[in-house]
């Protein structure tokens, strides 16, 4: 197999859906230690994340991991809020609405993942 053929895009899901994640399990593993090392209890730790990638103008997929860890630590909407608005002095306007457009961009992002994922067969 040629080397473009491994790299193909449907290769390359082929081996994620088969468990095939180094980076993501290593980047998996980063956050855990850094939630365990940090001491904070994990809404917390999840509401400083994203007042850090307001700060970083991360890109809309680190928005989208952030959401998920933020849900599961009954992190509300009404608080990932404030958090902007506790920032907003500091980072400045120009970062708030750029969150913004990443949040809208991530969330659209994992609704179109979920619609073209097939379902998986049971037989």
């Amino acid at each position: 197999m040629t080397d473009t053929m491994q790299n193909s895009p449907d290769t390359v899901l082929d081996r994620v859906a088969q468990g095939d994640t180094p980076v993501l399990d290593t980047v998996f593993a980063m956050h855990l230690d850094a939630l365990e090392r940090s001491g904070l209890d994990p809404h917390t730790y999840v509401l400083v994340r994203l007042a850090a990638l307001v700060a970083l103008d991360a890109p809309p997929v680190s928005y989208g991991v952030t959401f998920g860890a933020a849900a599961d630590a009954g992190v509300t909407m009404e608080e990932a809020q404030s958090v902007l608005i506790a920032i907003a002095p500091i980072v400045g306007t120009a970062r708030i609405t750029a969150a913004a457009g990443n949040t809208v961009r991530a969330i659209l992002g994992a609704a179109a993942l979920a619609e073209s994922v097939p379902e998986q067969r049971t037989s």
